[in-house]
C-alpha cells in the first residue's frame, strides 16, 4: 500500500494537534504504521501551526516533502494559501472559509489578502466548508477542527475506521457529545459538496 501524505495547518488554538492526533490514533488501531510530526509557529499567540501525518503499509519517514501531500486540511482561510507549496498536483484541499488575521494585520502593518480562497480554488480540487460557523450553531466555536477532520475522514475513504470510538476515548468526557455531533456533520457537508 502506497503512503498517504495529511498536512493539517491551522493558527494556534484551533485544534490543529488534536485533529491530528485522533488521525493517528485510529490509523494505528486500524494497523496502518503511522508517523506523525507538529511543527509550532508561535502557535500560543495564533502563529501558524502545521502537522504532517503519514500512513501506509510501510512508513519511513514522518516529514512531508514540498509537493507531496496528498490532502491539506486547512483551519484557517490564509493558511490553505501558506501551504499549497506542500500539495501534489492532484491533491485535495479540505478548508474553513474563516479569515484570522496575524499579528502584523492585527497592528495594522499589514493587510489580509483578498480573494485567497479564490486563488487556492483555482490552483486545486477545494472543498470550502464553514466550519467556524456551524461549529458556533452547535454552540461551541472549538469543535471547528472535528467538522472538518469529519470531511477529511470522508474524502480518505476510511470508514473501516470506528473514528467515533477514537474521538469519544481521545476528547474530554464532557465533550464527546459535541464532537462525535461535528464529526457526522463534517462528514455530511462533504457528501453534500460530492454531490455537486
Amino acid at each position: 500500500m502506497k503512503t498517504t501524505n495529511v498536512l493539517l495547518v491551522g493558527v494556534g488554538g484551533q485544534g490543529t494537534v488534536l485533529a491530528s492526533k485522533i488521525l493517528t490514533k485510529g490509523l494505528i488501531e486500524a494497523g496502518y504504521d503511522v508517523k506523525m510530526s507538529e511543527i509550532h509557529g508561535m502557535s500560543q499567540r495564533g502563529g501558524s501551526v502545521s502537522t504532517q501525518v503519514r500512513f501506509g503499509s510501510e512508513v519511513y519517514s514522518a516529514v512531508i516533502g514540498n509537493g507531496e501531500a496528498d490532502i491539506l486540511v486547512s483551519f484557517e482561510a490564509m493558511e490553505a494559501l501558506r501551504y499549497l507549496y506542500m500539495l501534489k498536483p492532484d491533491g485535495i484541499v479540505i478548508t474553513n472559509d474563516v479569515e484570522l488575521p496575524s499579528a502584523p494585520i492585527t497592528a495594522g502593518l499589514a493587510r489580509y489578502p483578498e480573494g485567497v480562497l479564490d486563488e487556492v480554488k483555482s490552483k486545486v480540487k477545494t472543498y470550502v466548508i464553514s466550519a467556524t460557523r456551524y461549529a458556533e450553531e452547535l454552540g461551541n466555536p472549538k469543535v471547528a477542527n472535528i467538522i472538518l477532520f469529519g470531511a477529511l475522514g470522508k474524502i480518505l475513504n476510511l470508514d473501516s475506521i470506528d473514528w467515533e470510538k477514537v474521538i469519544s476515548t481521545t476528547v474530554k468526557p464532557k465533550f464527546i457529545d459535541i464532537n462525535i455531533e461535528a464529526y457526522r456533520l463534517g462528514q455530511k457537508l462533504v457528501g453534500e459538496e460530492y454531490a455537486k
